[in-house]
């Protein structure tokens, strides 16, 4: 048998931007197929992220790249864990970031297969689906980013994605203020928030595929 390394910095990198182009793929398809409104949802609010994909050929496709990513992010996240270990940094990480991130992913499979159908019980699966995707995704993200200030060569990295996660934060809370101090208000720019928090999210994956690059992060294949 002899050893083989590849570098995985590959799968994190397709993990942080199946999503990403994922969601702007289908908003475009549902405005040339004239299903939402065109403008730039970042601001705008217009529409959310669901409605890209609930109708007509925009379906098919949020179906057929988000289901594949979530299970992309199973291996991502589980692969997450082994990476911290190879770094030697945050042992409860190394437990929590597989955990938190694989539940992360199945509840994104069942948003995403709930997503286009009606009823009581699709839509709570949907609403279920996407808030358990989103908060479990910003807490292994947040575990990570604190892991890596314990290392002295990651630690200015480590600090820099905490200042990320901390306006992911941020963005979340001020969506909750605004619903309580003026809900017609926050009703009229939700859709912006939730755009503005999955970029943020996304933009922490590709940091972490960066460090995988950078930190030479690989598996082993064992051939004949």
């Amino acid at each position: 048998m002899q050893e083989r390394a590849i570098r995985l910095w590959w799968l994190a990198l397709a993990a942080a931007l199946i999503p990403l182009i994922t969601i702007h793929l289908t908003y475009l398809v549902s405005v040339v197929e004239g299903h939402v409104a065109l403008c730039v949802p970042y601001w705008d609010s217009c529409t959310s992220i669901s409605r890209t994909g609930r109708h007509g050929t925009a379906y098919f496709i949020f179906k057929g790249t988000m289901l594949p990513a979530a299970m992309l992010g199973l291996l991502y996240w589980i692969l997450n864990g082994f990476w911290l270990k190879h770094l030697g940094v945050g042992p409860r990480a190394r437990v929590w970031v597989p955990l938190l991130g694989v539940t992360s992913c199945l509840a994104l499979g069942a948003y995403t297969v709930a997503l286009g159908h009606e009823g009581d019980g699709f839509n709570l699966m949907r609403r279920i689906g996407v808030v358990v995707y989103l908060s479990f995704t910003f807490l292994c993200e947040l575990l990570i980013s604190g892991a890596l200030c314990q290392h002295p060569r990651w630690q200015r990295q480590g600090r820099r994605m905490l200042w990320l996660s901390e306006l992911v934060l941020l963005v979340g809370i001020a969506s909750v203020i605004l619903n309580a101090v003026s809900p017609d208000l926050y009703h009229r720019t939700d859709n912006a928030f939730e755009w503005v928090f999955a970029l943020l999210i996304n933009l922490h994956a590709l940091w972490i595929a960066w460090l995988w690059r950078q930190s030479g992060f690989r598996g082993r294949l064992w051939t004949r």
